[in-house]
């Protein structure tokens, strides 16, 4: 009886460690993918989904236009917000964008000991709900962005503008909707 327990034991740890390798060997591909894209990140910012439509960040995370605004994301820890249900409605400012800023404005927020400013900045390009799509945006309107600013809109004959600056592009995610802009809302804190 105590060899077949023995046996039971070794072909059970056996059965275990093969699984074990077998399962490393498998998951270090798709682990790679998701470190590189969502390199400590936990929560729902962590989880992999490539059968959905795309959220707010994968969107971001996909555009070589939008690199800047993603380390910035990161580097605010704001990512779990934007895979949140939502909906949100982003104004998503392109690398471009960045470059127009006065000399030293980004690398002053992306210090670590603005961290606060740097989300606030962020934040001031998201708007709750998602109503905000194309045709939604009336001219004269006032959108209601998540630090509390109300923005104005003007629908021109050459496109919408939002705080006067034009949307180039609107994508929608399965949160809400993305605005690529051109420039990036500088809003005093309230």
């Amino acid at each position: 009886m105590q060899k077949f327990s023995v046996a039971v034991v070794y072909v059970s740890f056996m059965l275990v460690l093969s699984l074990f390798l077998i399962g490393c060997g498998q998951g270090n591909k798709s682990s790679e993918s998701a470190e590189s894209n969502f390199a400590g990140n936990h929560g729902q910012a962590g989880v992999m989904d490539t059968d959905s439509k795309p959220n707010i960040l994968q969107i971001a995370m996909s555009s070589p236009d939008h690199t800047t605004l993603v380390a910035g994301v990161k580097a605010a820890q704001l990512e779990n917000v934007l895979v949140n249900p939502g909906p949100l409605t982003v104004f998503a400012p392109t690398n471009a964008a960045f470059d127009k800023l006065p000399a030293g404005v980004l690398d002053d927020l992306l210090k670590p000991e603005n961290k606060s400013k740097l989300a606030y900045t962020i934040t001031s390009h998201a708007a709750p709900g998602t109503f905000y799509v194309g045709k939604d945006l009336k001219d004269g309107m006032k959108l209601y962005m998540a630090t509390g600013h109300y923005l104005p809109v003007e629908v021109r004959d050459d496109g919408t503008y939002v705080n006067g600056i034009k949307i180039q592009a609107s994508i929608d995610a399965s949160n809400g909707v993305v605005h690529v802009i051109d420039e990036v809302f500088l809003l005093e804190k309230k």
